[in-house]
């Protein structure tokens, strides 16, 4: 959910700049804020004992993101961490609570961004089951597309194939396997190391 930059510095919101790969929050902390990217980038992860880290998701700028935690009292489920430098705004969980009781148009589309972001976490459920490699890629690179403000045939993928590992729980080697195969088939291209979609 995007809310307009005016009204949330107009209720006290802040903006804060992160460095690549600073913490914004971590796995099962407590969740006080409501953050927006103004521009930059966050992966939402877990991670074992052993290191291996699966991205729960992706924002890019004027998405929001660890909303859920705020609307019923949980800690978050996964480490927010910036994949670039960012900014973001925080607004604190309070003063957001009364901006969407305030303004009941926010509270439709709080509902429809859950929802959105409920849907897409079903979709990609549905493409981590399917074992084969080229099918999870694919959901991957279809979810980023969406997301994708631009209009033309192929984008940039500003992922490495370790992030796209770490979203579709694959090894780093199969990602790169797969997408010079896709490559090969015409479904992605992949220039000077680059991928587009």
């Amino acid at each position: 959910m995007q809310i307009d930059l005016d009204l949330l510095f107009s209720w006290g919101a802040i903006a804060e700049k992160y460095k690549k790969n600073e913490t914004i929050f971590d796995e099962n902390g407590t969740a006080h804020f409501y953050y927006q990217i103004i521009d930059g980038s966050v992966r939402l992860y877990n991670s074992n004992d052993d290191g291996k880290e699966f991205t729960q998701d992706l924002f890019i700028n004027g998405d929001s993101f660890g909303d859920a935690s705020l609307l019923i009292d949980k800690t978050y489920p996964s480490k927010a961490v910036s994949l670039k430098d960012t900014t973001i705004i925080k607004l604190t969980k309070e003063k957001f609570l009364k901006i969407i009781e305030e303004y009941p148009y926010l509270q439709k589309k709080f509902m429809v961004s859950l929802a959105q972001k409920i849907h897409a976490k079903s979709e990609t459920s549905s493409g981590i089951i399917n074992q084969k490699p080229e099918f999870r890629i694919v959901a991957f690179l279809n979810t980023f597309k969406r997301k994708s403000v631009t209009c033309s045939d192929r984008v940039l993928v500003p992922y490495t194939r370790q992030e796209i590992a770490n979203f579709t729980g694959l090894r780093v080697e199969t990602v790169i396997r797969v997408c010079t195969r896709m490559n090969h088939l015409n479904k992605v291209e992949i220039i000077n190391h680059k991928l587009y979609y």
